[in-house]
């Protein structure tokens, strides 16, 4: 009797003992389904290789060993492309490089329509920029950027569109020209303001002219102008030189004070 009671105590140990450990387990599977997802992710649900949907943002579960999430972030994204070769339509050799902005909108396009989105739009913005920049002059491509800008843009959100990711903006970074093509561009840029100073300088002078034209032609209708001028500017040298100076008399005011005397 002793005995049977021992081994009836000791197969319920043994039962709460396994109902503890699979309450543990359960409880730990359940834990480890647990999902938090913040407000700019998304969960996309994969049930037994089967799209579910997306989840989030909050609290969500997934079911252990039989679902797969994967997290995508909703928030705009900086993809920054390397520089690439492009040669001009004037065939000028320049690296252009430019930085894409864009966004995911459907989660769920976002990873069954395309392998890897990221490594997608990096290979698309590259292709359109070469093709965009080899279509345009270097002058376009220094002027123009935000032409340039736009055509990119466009035709890499057209592409990405089935994809369920809206590309808002396309700039360009930065254009590296050779070292002779940026010596040339300065000799270009000197002469250049070189013209611009001989043209204001031409202007002033045919100003001047024209206001000398302008003058000497009020001065033949009134000669008395003329004298006018000679005394202000004996004046002048009077003030700046304080030495003798001797003043021949013209013969027209001579003319013009004697006139009165001979009348009388």
């Amino acid at each position: 009797m002793p005995g049977d009671s021992k081994t009836g105590i000791g197969k319920r140990k043994t039962f709460v003992v396994s109902i503890s450990i699979f309450l543990i387990i359960v409880l730990t599977a359940a834990l480890a389904g647990v999902r938090i997802f913040k407000e700019y992710e998304r969960g996309v649900v994969f049930r037994l290789g089967r799209l579910v949907s997306y989840r989030g943002p909050g609290l969500s579960f997934v079911i252990p060993f039989f679902e797969k999430m994967v997290r995508v972030d909703l928030r705009t994204l900086t993809l920054n492309v390397p520089p690439q070769d492009v040669i001009t339509r004037d065939n000028v050799s320049v690296k252009v490089a430019v930085v894409v902005y864009f966004r995911v909108l459907e989660p769920n396009n976002a990873l069954t329509q395309v392998e890897n989105y990221l490594f997608a739009i990096s290979q698309l913005a590259q292709t359109t920029l070469r093709s965009v920049c080899g279509q345009s002059e270097l002058d376009q491509i220094l002027s123009q950027r935000e032409r340039i800008n736009a055509q990119i843009q466009q035709i890499v959100d057209e592409q990405t569109d089935p994809w369920g990711i809206k590309v808002s903006l396309v700039a360009v970074k930065d254009i590296d020209l050779p070292q002779d093509m940026q010596r040339a561009m300065a000799k270009q840029a000197e002469a250049e303001r070189e013209r611009r100073a001989k043209v204001i300088h031409a202007n002033g002078e045919f100003q001047a002219a024209q206001r000398l034209a302008d003058a000497a032609e009020i001065m033949a209708k009134q000669p008395a102008t003329i004298h006018l001028r000679f005394l202000q500017a004996l004046s002048q040298v009077a003030v700046e030189k304080n030495e003798t100076i001797i003043v021949p008399i013209p013969i027209d005011l001579l003319a013009s004070i004697m006139k009165p005397a001979t009348q009388v």
